[in-house]
């Protein structure tokens, strides 16, 4: 993983619907090493981290340097990366110095980094790839790239990095949804606009 991808952690689980195993399940569905092997001591676990994620990110979105020192450096603190080299998952990797031709076996190793012990529970390491991810962000993006999404009916929050730093909704689906009901509360006040069925 790279920092990046640990940023995407962060948002996907700030923004995650935490109600059930298999939520938590889907969050992290580009991260298969955790979604198969969470347990709902993780989803109990986590649900607390997502929450202050969520407090983290609100200071962002509002620019409150203070609190967004104290939260994400208290986030960071609860869940420190612990970054561990790994080769491989599973028993897959052989760490042999060489292959039966007397080459060099680095081509077949899947190296990358974990932020905690590869053997912890996947909440020890999904909180502290999340903090690290925020931490990250906020050093690369600063606090003026961040937002909440405009739709009354979501909660999301986002990182712009459009051009002209003017998104307002973490998706098309919730700028379109809010969009459609602009344009249908319109029409509705118009006079003799269509009226609405019941």
């Amino acid at each position: 993983m790279d920092n990046a991808d640990y940023l995407d952690i962060t948002l996907r689980l700030a923004n995650a619907d935490l109600s059930t195993l298999d939520d938590l399940r889907a969050a992290l569905h580009d991260e298969p090493w955790w979604a198969d092997r969470v347990t709902p001591e993780d989803l109990r676990d986590l649900r607390g981290t997502r929450q202050r994620l969520r407090d983290a990110l609100a200071a962002v979105v509002t620019g409150d340097a203070a609190a967004v020192m104290r939260e994400t450096n208290g986030l960071l603190g609860a869940h420190p990366p612990r970054p561990r080299l790994s080769a491989g998952h599973e028993g897959n990797v052989e760490l042999s110095t060489a292959d039966r031709a007397g080459g060099p076996v680095s081509a077949r190793l899947d190296w990358h980094v974990h932020v905690a012990d590869v053997d912890a529970q996947p909440a020890t390491e999904v909180a502290a790839a999340a903090a690290w991810g925020l931490a990250q962000g906020i050093v690369r993006h600063g606090l003026e790239r961040w937002g909440r999404c405009a739709d009354d009916t979501c909660a999301a929050f986002f990182l712009d990095t459009s051009t002209n730093r003017r998104k307002r909704f973490c998706s098309p689906r919730c700028a379109n949804r809010t969009h459609v009901a602009a344009f249908r509360a319109r029409r509705q006040a118009e006079p003799g606009g269509p009226v609405e069925p019941v």
